[in-house]
């Protein structure tokens, strides 16, 4: 069949032609994971019902044609493609194929005397990647019945594709409207008794050993959409323990009916039940253990329980995680002492003072200003430009999973869910404090500084210090360079690849086979210039790439290419990776090059990660001059300092010839103590401000004053701990690289400190 794959045909490696629900759908499958059966209607029938229908050239001119940024225009072009796409007939041949996978899964089905029922849902050919969610922007239909009405529904999911939400998304993210396809998954629709959402990593405190359960009556969407405050779970991942039950009232619930869904009542007597026993928590907890264990990342899991049975309806890797570690919400808190007024579910972490602005329809979203708490029943898609403009968000309903948590998470604003009363008993200009990691709201405001604020403050203050150190910035997000280029930083100490790399999506070895080593290089190197452009002439420390093999596996062709490791911290990675794999770190070289070379910014410098010997080095610095790069006044060689070995035996690393060194705190905390930071049973002890710890920064940054080269540190620790700058400083470091949010007070503890050495 050649517009038709079944589940059992498809793995992970399928999101071109199946997107990211069909392709997961089929990775389970083959993972023999309980998986409703099904097929895909591949995304080439939609390309071929384009095609054949001669749709490319009225849909390009009435995008063109429109400014897809006024919302009004926005909806007028939408409605137009629709109207076309409607009036289009399906090519025989795809409907052909259609009929015969549905009456086959039909006749594999027990149930007899009616036709089988099953959930037809969007499946978006770049859906699902980490860099992109795109929840809500398509449509999906359960409980279809019949070869007619499931052809009609997968025609309205290819429509669905030019919604207005789906064009506007698609601009924001700058996705070409033809290259993005979409596939239709048909799946035998499970009469949930139970449904839900799983996280396999805490997504608010992105705590490793937690794992988050919601249950909720009927079926799964009236969560998604936050009609209803499901029941919330913690599972302890290593003892395999329920920690947390939060049992929430619910008194309406989504069912099948004869055609499609309906809404009911909960009877009485189950409505302060616990949605899901304990046994059964248990037992999803474990199968979210394998499927977190088989991708070797984070998963966002929708599951259902109908006659005893648990099932995967699908997984995704989850969108909202970010690089730097959560938020530690202990004594960088304000203190509240204000009168707490409502509860809810902590859903995007921080704690915010403002305004609140009460939206209690869509055609009100205009109040919404700058700074405002937006305070609403739930959100849709349509809420998404006021929640950008929102300081934080209170809703009455919804979960961990519902597009207010998941979207607020996105866009780092602070969320609290499911209060049950917001609209009620806020008001529109009364000073609210909400603080998302508790999920509490309290009347009035409280001081705060800018570490205490999330979002980091737009508004902090930059008093233009000059100091001698160099206050840097750590980056790995393209899209806040401009902005944070515009602060007062002298230049971006720690720019991570591993986002640019993810963004690539495929391998690197998987490329190179594949002859197309030019699309990483050309890609790494157009978003290394985003980077280098917004900051120039302020030099740019690019740290190659340091993902470990489980992180190579999530790559698109990892598998082939990358060793299971028992420990991949301490595995094939950094430096060693380079001298043993040179054809894949030639690419990166070959980027650096055609950035400065080609593009013309030369203030783009390399870093060398997780380097074990000072024969590595040697090594790397051979392939580096062997690529055409070497050492000068406009382009500086330095490595990363974050193995006790580099603190032994620094001397000999620098008389190698590097221009400097940089500090990784985390890792060489990690490896001086023997505790992983990312581990709850022993990461209390992790604290860079162990004696051991001090030892070693003040020896690194006094033997690199000794040797005459530069001294830096781009780890975690000098943005949490104002006492540890003013060490570093009083050592001699030359500079120090933060994240955003800490610019401004680093530059002012830098010079503080700077002026007690000078008048002494």
């Amino acid at each position: 069949m050649k517009f038709v794959k079944w589940f059992k045909e498809l793995s992970k490696e399928d999101i071109p032609i199946a997107g990211g629900k069909g392709a997961n759908l089929g990775e389970l499958t083959q993972a023999q994971i309980p998986v409703p059966p099904g097929f895909v209607v591949l995304s080439s029938a939609y390309f071929h019902f384009l095609e054949a229908n001669k749709l490319r050239p009225h849909i390009h001119r009435i995008l063109s044609g429109y400014d897809l940024q006024d919302s009004d225009q926005l909806n007028k072009a939408s409605a137009q493609i629709e109207k076309f796409l409607k009036q289009a007939d399906i090519p025989e041949e795809i409907s052909r194929e259609i009929f015969l996978a549905y009456h086959e899964l039909e006749s594999e089905d027990q149930l007899t005397g009616r036709h089988l029922a099953v959930a037809v849902r969007s499946s978006a050919t770049a859906e699902d990647l980490p860099e992109a969610s795109f929840a809500g922007q398509q449509e999906s239909y359960l409980n279809i019945s019949g070869d007619a009405n499931v052809l009609l529904k997968v025609k309205e999911c290819w429509m669905s594709l030019f919604g207005a939400r789906s064009i506007f998304y698609r601009e924001q993210q700058h996705f070409d409207h033809f290259k993005v396809g979409i596939a239709v998954p048909v799946q035998k629709q499970i009469q949930s008794e139970v449904s839900g959402v799983m996280f396999t990593v805490d997504p608010i405190t992105q705590d490793k050993n937690k794992l988050v359960i919601e249950a909720g009556f009927g079926l799964g969407d009236y969560i998604v959409q936050g009609v209803v405050t499901p029941d919330h779970y913690e599972i302890n991942k290593s003892g395999l323990e329920i920690t947390v039950k939060n049992i929430s009232r619910q008194e309406v619930m989504e069912i099948r009916q004869k055609e499609g869904v309906k809404q009911v009542k909960v009877d009485h007597k189950l409505q302060e039940k616990q949605k899901l026993p304990d046994k059964e928590i248990l037992e999803l907890a474990q199968i979210g253990k394998r499927i977190h264990h088989h991708y070797f990342f984070p998963q966002d899991i929708e599951w259902a329980f109908e006659g005893g049975k648990l099932y995967i309806t699908q997984a995704r890797p989850i969108t909202t995680l970010t690089a730097q570690e959560a938020a530690k919400h202990d004594e960088k808190e304000p203190k509240i002492n204000l009168e707490k007024i409502l509860t809810g579910a902590p859903a995007s972490p921080g704690i915010v003072t403002g305004p609140v602005r009460v939206v209690d329809d869509i055609r009100h979203l205009d109040k919404v200003k700058s700074g405002d708490v937006m305070v609403t029943d739930m959100t849709t898609p349509d809420f998404v430009p006021a929640m950008k403009k929102s300081l934080g968000i209170v809703t009455n309903r919804g979960g961990l999973t519902s597009h207010a948590a998941i979207v607020s998470r996105e866009l780092g604003v602070t969320c609290v869910v499911g209060t049950t009363t917001a609209t009620k008993v806020l008001k529109d200009g009364m000073i609210i404090t909400v603080n998302g990691n508790t999920g509490e709201v309290f009347k009035g405001g409280v001081p705060m500084t800018p570490a205490q604020v999330h979002p980091p403050a737009k508004s902090e203050p930059d008093k233009n210090l000059k100091t001698a150190t160099k206050v840097y910035v750590n980056l790995a997000e393209k899209e806040l360079a401009a902005e944070i280029a515009k602060r007062h930083v002298d230049g971006v100490g720690l720019l991570r690849a591993e986002f640019m790399i993810a963004g690539i999506g495929t391998h690197p070895k998987k490329l190179i086979a594949e002859h197309k080593e030019h699309e990483f290089i050309n890609k790494l190197a157009s978003d290394l210039a985003v980077f280098c452009k917004a900051f120039n002439p302020r030099p740019i420390i690019y740290r190659a790439t340091d993902f470990k093999t489980n992180e190579y596996r999530a790559l698109k062709g990892g598998e082939k290419y990358e060793p299971e490791e028992s420990n991949p911290m301490l595995g094939f990675r950094g430096a060693y990776r380079y001298v043993k794999t040179p054809e894949v770190f030639d690419l990166e070289l070959e980027a650096i090059k055609k950035v400065r070379n080609q593009m013309g910014y030369k203030n783009l410098n390399l870093m060398i990660p997780f380097v074990s010997t000072v024969n590595e080095m040697i090594e790397v610095k051979k392939l580096v001059a062997a690529s055409g790069l070497y050492r000068s006044s406009q382009f500086k060689l330095f490595m990363m300092c974050e193995i006790p070995a580099n603190v032994i035996l620094l001397d000999d690393f620098i008389d190698v010839g590097i221009d400097g060194v940089s500090i990784g705190s985390n890792d060489l905390t990690m490896l001086l103590l023997g505790i992983d930071r990312d581990n709850s049973e022993v990461a209390p002890n992790f604290d860079e401000r162990n004696p051991a710890v001090l030892w070693a920064l003040e020896k690194v940054v006094k033997t690199c004053a000794k040797k005459g080269v530069t001294c830096g540190i781009c780890g975690q620790a000098p943005s949490e701990y104002p006492e540890l700058v003013e060490m570093l400083v009083k050592w001699g470091i030359t500079s120090i690289s933060v994240n955003p949010d800490a610019i401004g007070r680093t530059r002012e503890i830098v010079y503080q400190c700077e002026q007690k050495l000078f008048t002494k």
